[in-house]
């Protein structure tokens, strides 16, 4: 059965006395039924470590160069974020495709590397929202998927995160029936049925539940509501209920 899994991407937010809100998290839920996932900046990645160390909280990158090192200034391996207490790292976020035009061949490089380190890769797929409003989705999501997951991806080593580009950080968020249909489809063509499938997109407390209802839906990938313990720890809580 896949695992249930809330991820929280800090994405570019995050100074060292934001730390508090993770300290605040690991009191509110020291043994939470589902995985517990925090993604920070690279700079908070090993002081929240430190902090996490001996809780139930996993921590992870948001992304990772393709190469397990050299002259690539700037950036930052795989094996580097595994040195800083990292267990997973995002690839292939609709940012990262958009604002650095990251194709899917590059994802599944940086999966590969990933994996080679031994971390878990999330891997994101999702549509524009012109791609919607064509009715594309589905062919979109799909070529994303088999294009960005490389040889080996299996439960163990990989995650599949759904997320909408139209939702992401907008407030909108599909219906629960255009969710469940991507969902279903990515469930039938994972090479691993086991895999966990996060949605993300807008996941906040109130509307948690229900889409954790879904059947197909194994846990989120949340970027604002996770900077917050109050508001994570919520989304947690309805994700340990489902």
């Amino acid at each position: 059965m896949p695992c249930k899994l809330a991820a929280g991407n800090w994405k570019m937010n995050g100074l060292d006395a934001d730390l508090d809100e993770v300290r605040a998290l690991i009191a509110a839920h020291p043994s939470p039924d589902c995985g517990v996932l925090i993604c920070p900046p690279a700079t908070l990645l090993a002081p929240m470590a430190n902090i996490a160390r001996g809780s139930a909280i996993l921590l992870g990158g948001q992304d990772c160069h393709s190469d397990a090192n050299g002259a690539h200034t700037g950036d930052i391996s795989a094996a580097m974020l595994a040195d800083a207490g990292a267990r997973h790292v995002i690839l292939g976020h609709s940012e990262r495709r958009a604002d650095h035009a990251e194709s899917s061949d590059l994802v599944a490089a940086k999966a590969r590397a990933a994996h080679a380190a031994g971390l878990t890769a999330i891997i994101c797929v999702g549509e524009t929202e012109a791609e919607r409003d064509a009715g594309t989705t589905l062919d979109v999501v799909l070529t994303q998927l088999r294009a960005s997951l490389p040889g080996g991806a299996t439960a163990a080593n990989t995650v599949i995160a759904y997320e909408p580009v139209w939702a992401i950080g907008t407030g909108r968020t599909p219906t629960l029936e255009q969710i469940a249909e991507v969902h279903d489809a990515l469930r039938a063509n994972l090479p691993d049925p086991e895999m966990s499938l996060l949605y993300g997109g807008s996941v906040k407390p109130g509307n948690a539940a229900e889409i954790f209802a879904l059947g197909n839906v194994d846990g989120a990938l949340v970027g604002g509501a996770s900077l917050k313990a109050v508001d994570f720890g919520g989304i947690i809580a309805a994700l340990d209920a489902a």
